[in-house]
Formats: structure tokens, C-alpha cells, sequence
């Protein structure tokens, strides 16, 4: 789906993006500049169009296609120009030439849009797990302190009250831009947004200064793209730069956190679940979801420091970290401290992140004096998007305190990926959960049996019961009848797929959400409870 434009942009004059590039000027001063895309298929009349390098085709083939849907100019680099020299009788518009195409789009976007000097609030939220929830937690905070909010993230662009499905949780800074022009345009007062490493590595965030960016943790993912956890790292430490934020909120629970407090350029400040991390602010958890936020006294200054009594809105201790994170951000930005702490305990709905799938009777149309009792026999049924190893520990250690039965996990991995998370993930899963069921994720263009094969073998030095049902939808059903037969208090959690509507085989995507394949499972159970009563 094409990220919407603003309807209206103030045109600039060519030069002035030539400038912004460090392009050499054209001298094309009548030519002015409405919008910019890197897709030659999206482009408009009076576009500027990037035509890139690509993995397999370079963006300058696409060159006359741009101009005969009206781009006024194009952006590329030498190997580009070459291509649009070879052609017939070359571009008909101005060519602006850079080393680096890519690494300039976000300065070209944020002029031709305006967004550099926006009157928008800006949080950008990276690390490996927990991102979309604080950004949820953070848009959900601002709407009860009576902002009006817009949100990018791995699930949903949401401009206002409008929603629109996200392709990837950064978007390209061609469409970055127009998102936040768009919602200048509406009057959305704050955007919260999810910052991935990818999306630092491929410059989708160049062109925009966070007000508050925050992090959450780091541990194993995208390896297969970084190769290293030190190079993940430093990929990740760029937005707490002044090119990217003016200031920062982080966790430093993990020691990648205390080594990017410690080498930050932007003023930081730090939050930790333990005072010997010497944070600035530290959680104590309370009974249920209540948490105290302490902030440490300042060695100069006889004030003891702020004492908050906060409520996580979500369960698990995780989402108190998460909780702590986006309350923090709201002080640092200014808001007041009474009105934040009521703020923060607005509970969001962040699909699927712990989200619970229950039924009620409009799913059991066709059955008759289906009572409460029969309901509350039903397994809790849990989906997450934990696809990392500390993420599948992080979720199961949440579940069990309200798991009073047997807790089931049904996981996979996702193939064309980091390959060295799966056995850990398994290992996680066998070491939180009663019951393992491994089944097939999105496998894409790898073997499903080898990704299989890893995570068995890691959960076989957990003390689980492990099973393999490679179909997901079988695996699903055999979950929930192992739970039922654990007897009541019985949970299963559906992990890895999370939000996702699809399951990538191959090159094929097949429409598959496990919160609708669990509302199923969960009919068929009742239906089969009943039958046999």
C-alpha cells in the first residue's frame, strides 16, 4: 500500500535541494520541487526522483518511466548518471549527482517537505525487544494528557485517528517525511516512532532530530544483517548523536545499555531495574503491576529526588521497564510529573504484544447455553511477538505467575534470518514453559525442517515436555488441547508471529494470524468439550 502525500507542500526551488545534498547546482532555478519518492512507480508531477542502487537493478533504469509520470528532476549517483547517459537522449530534467545517494535522501526529503523545522514532538524508541510496546505506552500516555498523537511502528502508521499497515517498522525516508508532513498538515501535535537498526544502517531516519529518542535493551537479532553484536550495537548507539536526538532515556539493565550511557554525545538519562546500576531513576516492583520510580539525589543538591508510585498498565516485569522508559521521556520533554503518572497507567492496545485471544458468544453462534462455567474451562490463550531468546523469557516468565496449570509455548523462527537465536530460543522456551510444541514460523526460502531441527535442539536442554508439529494451525490446535487436559489455569503462548497476518513460504505470502487461528482452536475445543459432556 502506498504511504499517503500531504495535500499540500510549499514548492521548493531545485538549488535549494541541490544545497541540502551538497549536489553540484544545475543552475535550473525555475525548477521547483513538490514531493520526492524512490519508486519509480509512485511518482508525481513535479517529484524528485531517487533513483538508488539496488540489490539486483539499479534505480536509473527506471529513470524514464520517472519523467514520463512527471518527476521535474532526479537524484542519483555516478553508476545512475551513467545509465541515464546511455540512454537514447539521456534525461530530459535535471540530474543531481552524489556519492551517496541513499545517505542524502532524508536531507532532500526533510527540505522539500518542511519537516526539519516542523513544530512536531518527535520520540523515537530503539533496542531489540520491547519497542513497539513503549511506543504504544508513549502514544496511549500522550492521548490521555490530551495530545494529539500519530504513531510509526512495525504494526500500523497511525496519523491521527487514521491507520494505515506499515511494510516495515521504519519506513524509507522518502516516505518517513511525507508521513510527518502529513501529519503536520493534520495537526498532530507528537509522533512516536520505532527507530530499527536497519533503519539507522539505511539512513530512513537521516533529516529528522528526535526530541527524546530511548532505548530499550540489546541481545541477539538481525545477526545475519550485522554480523557482529558490537557492530548491532554501534548501528544502534548512532541515534543517540546529535545528528539524531537532543537527548535520551535509556535502560542500562544490560551492560549495552551502560556502554551507551557512557558514550552518548546527547545529555542522558538512565533507568535501571536495580540501584547497583548506579541509574538515575530505579524501579522497585510492588505486588500486582504497582511499581515504585525512584530517582536517585543528586550528590550537589540536598533534594532526596522524585518518588513515584506507577502502575504498569500491562502485565510482566518487562513492561514495567517498558512503563519506566516511556514516563521518563514524558518528564524529560516536559510534561508534569502528577499528570504523567496518571498518564502512563492508561492501559494502550498494542496488538499483538501479550495480546489476549478470548472468546465470547458471538463467536458460538451455533452453540446452545454455552454458560460461563463453560468459558472459564478454556485455556487463557496468549499471542506475542517474541521472537528473540530474552523475549521468549521475558514473555513466559510474565505468563507463569497467573498459570496456575500447565503453560504451553508454540514457536518457530523465521527463515532467510539469524540463524544463531534458534536453538537459544528453543533452550529459552524449554526452560520457561511445561510444554514445547515447535512449528513451522516464516520459513521463506530455507528448509523448514533445519530451522526446526536448531530450535529442537536447543529446547533439549530445557526440562519441557518438547514436541515438533510442524503445521502451525495442527500445532496451535494440539496446544490448547494439551492445556485443557493439564486442567484448568492453563495457558498457551503463541509466539513469534505476533501481529503478522501472513506466513511467508517461499515467495508466497498465505494469510495466517495466530490470534484468529487461536479464536478458532479455541471454538473447535469448546465444541469438542461439549460434545463430550
Amino acid at each position: 500500500m502506498p504511504v499517503p502525500r500531504p495535500d499540500h507542500t510549499t514548492p521548493v526551488p531545485l538549488p535549494v535541494v541541490a544545497a541540502a545534498v551538497n549536489a553540484p547546482s544545475s543552475g535550473d532555478a525555475d525548477v521547483v520541487l513538490t514531493g520526492i519518492t524512490h519508486d519509480s512507480r509512485q511518482v508525481r508531477p513535479g517529484d524528485l526522483y531517487a533513483a538508488l542502487p539496488g540489490a539486483n537493478v539499479h534505480g536509473g533504469t527506471f529513470v524514464a518511466s520517472a519523467v514520463e509520470r512527471g518527476a521535474a528532476a532526479v537524484l542519483t549517483d555516478r553508476a545512475g548518471a551513467d545509465l541515464i547517459e546511455a540512454t537514447a537522449d539521456g534525461a530530459s530534467v535535471p540530474v543531481l549527482v552524489v556519492d551517496s545517494p541513499r545517505a542524502v535522501l532524508g536531507d532532500a526529503a526533510s527540505t522539500i517537505y518542511g519537516t526539519g523545522h516542523a513544530p512536531l514532538q518527535t520520540f523515537g524508541i530503539t533496542g531489540t525487544n520491547g519497542k513497539t510496546t513503549t511506543a504504544y505506552l508513549l502514544s496511549s500516555a500522550l492521548d490521555a494528557l490530551g495530545r494529539t498523537t500519530g504513531l510509526i511502528g512495525t504494526v500500523e502508521v497511525r496519523v491521527g485517528d487514521e491507520r494505515i499497515p506499515s511494510e516495515r517498522t521504519t519506513p524509507e525516508a522518502t516516505d518517513l517525511h511525507s508521513v510527518l508532513a502529513i501529519m503536520t498538515e493534520r495537526g498532530v501535535e507528537n509522533c512516536t516512532m520505532e527507530v530499527s537498526s536497519h533503519a539507522l544502517s539505511q539512513h530512513r531516519v537521516d533529516g529528522l532530530v528526535f526530541d527524546v529518542a530511548l532505548f530499550t535493551n540489546l541481545s541477539q537479532d538481525h545477526l545475519d544483517y550485522h554480523g557482529s553484536m558490537e557492530e548491532y550495537f554501534g548501528v544502534k548507539a548512532q541515534l543517540f548523536t546529535a545528528a539524531h536526538a537532543r537527548r535520551g532515556v535509556v535502560c542500562v539493565d544490560d551492560d549495552w545499555g551502560r556502554q551507551l550511557a557512557q558514550i552518548a554525545t546527547i545529555p542522558v538519562t538512565t533507568v535501571a531495574s536495580s540501584a547497583e546500576r548506579g541509574a538515575d531513576w530505579v524501579i522497585t516492583a510492588g505486588a500486582d503491576r504497582e511499581f515504585t520510580l525512584a530517582q536517585a539525589a543528586r550528590p550537589d543538591s540536598a533534594d532526596p529526588g522524585a518518588i513515584l508510585e506507577l502502575t504498569s498498565a500491562l502485565p510482566g516485569d518487562f513492561n514495567q521497564v517498558n512503563t519506566a522508559l516511556a514516563t521518563i521521556a514524558l518528564l524529560d520533554a516536559g510534561y508534569a510529573m502528577a499528570e504523567v503518572v496518571h498518564a502512563v497507567a492508561t492501559a494502550p492496545e498494542v496488538p499483538g504484544r501479550f495480546e489476549t485471544v478470548a472468546l465470547d458468544r458471538s463467536d458460538l453462534p451455533d452453540l446452545d447455553e454455552v454458560d460461563q462455567e463453560d468459558l472459564d474451562s478454556l485455556p487463557w490463550v496468549v499471542v506475542d511477538y517474541a521472537h528473540t531468546p530474552d523475549a521468549v523469557r521475558a514473555v513466559l516468565a510474565a505468563l507463569r505467575p497467573d498459570t496456575t496449570g500447565d503453560l504451553v509455548v508454540v514457536l518457530g523462527a523465521g527463515g532467510d534470518r539469524d540463524r544463531g537465536k534458534r536453538a537459544a530460543m528453543g533452550e529459552a522456551a524449554a526452560t520457561g514453559a511445561d510444554v514445547v510444541i515447535v512449528a513451522d514460523d516464516n520459513p521463506r526460502n530455507e528448509d523448514p525442517a533445519v530451522i526446526r531441527r536448531a530450535i529442537l535442539e536447543g529446547a533439549s536442554a530445557g526440562p519441557a515436555r518438547v514436541l515438533e508439529v510442524p503445521e502451525r494451525r495442527s500445532a496451535i490446535a494440539t496446544a490448547l488441547r494439551l492445556a485443557h487436559e493439564a486442567g484448568p489455569g492453563s495457558t498457551v503462548a503463541l509466539v513469534g508471529k505476533g501481529h503478522e497476518t501472513g506466513q511467508t513460504v517461499g515467495t508466497t505470502v498465505q494469510h495466517f494470524d495466530d490470534r484468529e487461528e487461536g479464536r478458532a482452536a479455541l471454538v473447535d475445543l469448546l465444541r469438542s468439550v461439549r460434545a463430550s459432556a
